[in-house]
């Protein structure tokens, strides 16, 4: 009877056995090791807007979607205020372990450059996945003494300082996209900051101001003939009013968009990255999330993660730019 055994290995061969095993780790990251399930507790995804606008309502859309996509839990924690920054001025001294996220709007590249912040966007953010984006307007009171932009701007040049409006805080994009209209329509109007969309549309809609420059929270209260909207402020027309001519349009060379999503602390691991990237990427087919953009007319706008970065960089650079013109102009 024969009896095999299993041939004998050299020093030199256990040697480069030895080797490729500690090696062996190396190759899958640190946060994959470490991890069984991701996740196994609650995220936090801060929405830097109150509760009942439509930025709380599509970003709990993006959570609860997600969370199914994980096999988890998110959590909406919403932390209105100064200009939509204080999701990621909370979110930076949090661990990169992927359990505290944030929303990031336009105004985190911008207000660094106009004020002192804990945050800088482009170094202390991992910018995940961009998903969707606003669509800015400018609406009024159907009681008010103009029907069209074009109408505005005359009332507005023989009642110099008398028109105001509301928009979501000094800084933000609603504010400043106006404020360079007005300079290039050759207006003065009264700019009235809010905390979010739903406190502008009490006060419009409650008759204390006659415009509110906002995203696309207006849409329903147009549709019902409650308030009428007098352009848009995109590269082109919004498909839900076609009728609606953007400022461009009406003679003013002002065009403002605004592409948001989802970023965590820095240094994150990529592989935990991914995996957050891919469960929001995956709400983008969810038709629940789908009905909600609908709902407030709110496009799809998907960035890979390496897009939105740098995305970010330009962003960051150009708003310097602006907001250089700006202040050299006296608007802010």
């Amino acid at each position: 009877m024969t009896v095999s055994s299993k041939p004998t290995l050299s020093r030199r061969q256990l040697i480069t056995r030895s080797a490729a095993l500690a090696a062996a780790p190396a190759l899958v990251s640190p946060w994959a090791l470490a991890q069984d399930k991701f996740p196994n507790r609650p995220i936090t995804l801060i929405t830097p807007w109150p509760t009942g606008g439509s930025s709380d309502a599509v970003m709990r859309a993006f959570g609860e979607s997600a969370a199914r996509a994980l096999g988890g839990t998110v959590i909406i924690e919403n932390k209105p205020g100064a200009g939509g920054t204080l999701g990621a001025a909370a979110m930076v001294n949090a661990k990169p372990d992927g359990y505290t996220l944030t929303q990031l709007p336009l105004g985190i590249y911008r207000i660094p450059h106009m004020q002192k912040t804990s945050f800088d966007p482009v170094k202390d953010i991992t910018h995940i996945v961009c998903l969707t984006g606003y669509t800015f307007g400018l609406a009024a009171r159907p009681d008010a003494p103009y029907k069209t932009l074009k109408e505005m701007v005359a009332y507005a040049k023989a009642n110099p300082g008398k028109v105001n409006y509301g928009h979501t805080g000094t800084g933000t994009t609603p504010h400043l996209a106006i404020e360079e209209f007005a300079s290039k329509a050759g207006i003065v109007l009264q700019d009235i900051p809010y905390k979010g969309s739903a406190e502008i549309l009490q006060a419009i809609l409650g008759g204390h101001i006659p415009l509110m420059s906002g995203t696309t929270e207006f849409a329903p209260h147009v549709v019902a003939g409650k308030l009428n909207l007098l352009a848009t402020l995109g590269s082109k027309r919004n498909k839900a009013f076609p009728d609606v001519p953007t400022v461009k349009e009406s003679g003013w060379d002002t065009v403002t968009e605004s592409p948001f999503g989802i970023g965590g602390p820095k240094n994150m691991d990529p592989a935990l990255v991914k995996v957050l990237h891919d469960a929001f990427r995956r709400t983008l087919e969810d038709q629940r999330v789908i009905d909600t953009l609908d709902k407030f007319y709110m496009p799809a706008i998907y960035m890979s993660t390496a897009e939105y970065t740098a995305y970010a960089d330009r962003t960051f650079a150009a708003e310097k730019a602006t907001i250089d013109r700006l202040k050299a102009a006296g608007k802010i």
